[in-house]
C-alpha cells in the first residue's frame, strides 16, 4: 500500500516527534494516564496505527469538497497516489528502518552499557542483588514454561516474542530492542512483546508498591533480624563522582566508541559458529556489542557525560521504528493467549523472587526493588524504591543497570529454550 510520507527525513521527523511529544506530556503535563500507560506504549502504538490504518474514500470525499486534496496534490505528497486509492501515513518498509536496526540499535547498546557499575551495586545492595538474579532466573525459566502452555494457540515464530519480552523483563527497553534485533523478530512478534509488557506492568507495579504494607509479617516469616532492617533503612548510596559539564567533545567520544564497537562486531560476527535458530550472526553481533560495552564500563569511558541520556533517546526512536514496521493484523487472537502466558510467567518470576528472599534473608523492600529492576528497568525501579524507602532510589538505579548488563545473555538463553518447544 502507498504511504503519504516516504522521505527518510520525513519518517525520522515523525518518529522523533512522536517519541518527544509523549515524554513532554509526561514531564510537563503530569497526566495521570501515564501512571498506567507509560510513554513506551504510545511511542510504539502511534507509529503502528499510522502505518496500518489506511486513509480511504472518506478522506477523498472530504478533501475534494474542501479543496485540501488539490492543495496536497500541488504540494507533492499525494502526487503518486491515484484518486480513490487508500494509503497509510507511514510506510511499512524504508531504508530508515534498516539504518536504525544496523547502526542505531548496536550504537545505543554500547553507550548504554558503559555506565554499568556492577561493583558499586553489589557493595551497596549486598544480598539484595542475589534476589534480583533469582528474579532474572525466574524470567528465564518462566519463559519456556509459560510458552509451553499456549504454544498450540500461537504461530510457530512466537517463541521470538517470548525471547524479546525476556530481554525487557531481565533488563529493560534497550535489551528488548537489542534482542528483537538479534533474533530478527517478525513484524507481529515485537508488537506482542510490547503488548504483554504493558499488560503485566499495569498489574505488577501496584503489587510491588502494595507489598510495603506486608513488611512486618514478611520479615517474621523469613526471620530477618530487626537490626538488619534498621541498617538497610539507614543506608545511603555512595554518590557518583560528579562528571564535568556536557561539552561537544563528549558526543564525539561517544560516537567514536559506538561506531568502533559496531565496526568490530560487524567484522567478527560472521566468523562465529552458527547454531540456528537462536545463535546466528545477528545474535553474535548483539552479544559482542554487549560484551564490549561491559568491558568499557571498567575504563574511563564510564565517566563520559550524557551517554545514558543519548542511549535512551535512540532506544525510544528505535521502539517507534518497530511500531511503524509492525503488522497489526497479526495480533488478533494471538494477543489474548500471549497475555495469558505473560501472567503465568510473571507469577513464576514472583515466586523466584520470594524464594530468593527466603534463602538469602532479604527484606521486602529490597525484594520489591529487585523485581522492579527486572520487570520495569530503570524507569520503574526508582518509583518502587521511593515508595518503600527514598534513600534506596540511587541503589535501585544501579540495580537496574546491572539488569541491562545481564539482560541480553539471559534473554537469548530464554529464547533458545522456547525455540526447543516450538511446534514449527
Amino acid at each position: 500500500m502507498n504511504a503519504l510520507i516516504t522521505s527518510p527525513t520525513g519518517i525520522l521527523t515523525v518518529l522523533c516527534g512522536i517519541a518527544g511529544i509523549f515524554f513532554y506530556l509526561e514531564k510537563n503535563k503530569k497526566w495521570k494516564i501515564f501512571n498506567y500507560f507509560p510513554p513506551l506504549l504510545f511511542i510504539y502504538c502511534i507509529p503502528a496505527i499510522l502505518s496500518n490504518v489506511p486513509i480511504g474514500d472518506n478522506f477523498y470525499i472530504l478533501s475534494r469538497s474542501s479543496g485540501i486534496y488539490t492543495m496536497l496534490k500541488d504540494f507533492g505528497p499525494l502526487s503518486n497516489i491515484p484518486i480513490g486509492e487508500s494509503f497509510n501515513i507511514l510506510p511499512h518498509s524504508s531504508g530508515v528502518y534498516s539504518m536504525l536496526k544496523d547502526i542505531g540499535l548496536p550504537f545505543f547498546l554500547v553507550i548504554l552499557l558503559i555506565k554499568v557499575d556492577v561493583v558499586s551495586t553489589v557493595k551497596i545492595m549486598g544480598r539484595g542483588v542475589f534476589v534480583m538474579l533469582m528474579g532474572a532466573a525466574g524470567v528465564v525459566i518462566g519463559a519456556p514454561l509459560s510458552y509451553l502452555l499456549v504454544r498450540n494457540f500461537l504461530p510457530p515464530e512466537t517463541w521470538k516474542a517470548f525471547g524479546t519480552l525476556a530481554g525487557s523483563w531481565i533488563g529493560g527497553t534497550g535489551n528488548m530492542a537489542a534482542v528483537a534485533g538479534g533474533l530478527e523478530v517478525g513484524k507481529g512478534e515485537f508488537g506482542l512483546a510490547v503488548l504483554g509488557d504493558n499488560a503485566v506492568y499495569l498489574v505488577w507495579l501496584p503489587i510491588l508498591l502494595a507489598s510495603k504494607a506486608l513488611a512486618k509479617p514478611f520479615h517474621r516469616f523469613i526471620k530477618i533480624d530487626h537490626e538488619k532492617i534498621k541498617i538497610l533503612e539507614a543506608v545511603e548510596a555512595e554518590p557518583d563522582e560528579k562528571n564535568e559539564p556536557i561539552a561537544m567533545r563528549h558526543f564525539l567520544y561517544l560516537f567514536m566508541i559506538g561506531f568502533a564497537c559496531i565496526w568490530i562486531a560487524n567484522a567478527l560476527s560472521p566468523l562465529m559458529p552458527v547454531l540456528k535458530p537462536v545463535l546466528t550472526a545477528s545474535t553474535w553481533k548483539i552479544l559482542l556489542i554487549t560484551t564490549m560495552g561491559l568491558a568499557l564500563s571498567w575504563t574511563p569511558a564510564r565517566k563520559i557525560p550524557a551517554s545514558h541520556e543519548l542511549a535512551m533517546a535512540i532506544v525510544y526512536l528505535f521502539v517507534a521504528n518497530m511500531g511503524a514496521k509492525a503488522d497489526l493484523s497479526q495480533l488478533n487472537a494471538s494477543a489474548g493467549w500471549f497475555i495469558l502466558a505473560c501472567y503465568v510467567w510473571i507469577a513464576i518470576h514472583g515466586a523466584f523472587c520470594l524464594l530468593g528472599a527466603y534463602i538469602f534473608k532479604v527484606d521486602i523492600h529490597s525484594t520489591a526493588i529487585a523485581s522492579a529492576a527486572n520487570i520495569g528497568g530503570a524507569a520503574s525501579a526508582p518509583i518502587v524504591a521511593a515508595y518503600h524507602n527514598e534513600k534506596l532510589v540511587p541503589v535501585s538505579i544501579l540495580m537496574a543497570l546491572v539488569g541491562y548488563a545481564i539482560g541480553n545473555y539471559g534473554a537469548f538463553f530464554a529464547a533458545w529454550l522456547c525455540s526447543l518447544l516450538s511446534p514449527g
